[in-house]
């Protein structure tokens, strides 16, 4: 939070302030999902000021889960996991397309986080 707001191209930004409606894929019913950030910032090129939708996850949970050796308790969490966050993201990107604003997922590679 500290980069965005030390950011000179930052005009403004959010967190969880906006809530997009998703249907989820384990219940069949409509809920709210939270955005981490909204982020307007002025394109360095054009000076037009842009909006970003952005939302951070571990990267494991970026992915589609492989059961392995997984206990299959972990691999059933990690597969209802996985598709709520692809539920929330389709809804996420079509918002943003509605919008003209953009969706990013940030994981840890992208933020540059060791664990």
């Amino acid at each position: 939070m500290r980069y965005l707001d030390d950011h000179p191209g930052v005009v403004a930004w959010a967190s969880e302030e906006l809530s997009v409606n998703y249907i989820s894929p384990v219940d069949k019913r409509v809920h709210r999902y939270f955005p981490d950030f909204i982020v307007k910032k002025k394109n360095k090129d054009t000076g037009i000021v842009e909006v970003l939708m952005i939302e951070i996850k571990p990267s494991k949970q970026t992915k589609e889960p492989v059961r392995g050796s997984k206990k299959q308790k972990q691999y059933i969490s990690e597969v209802v996991t996985y598709s709520i966050n692809e539920a929330k993201w389709k809804a996420a990107q079509q918002y943003c397309l509605d919008r003209k604003w953009k969706f990013l997922v940030l994981t840890e590679n992208e933020l540059g986080i060791k664990f």
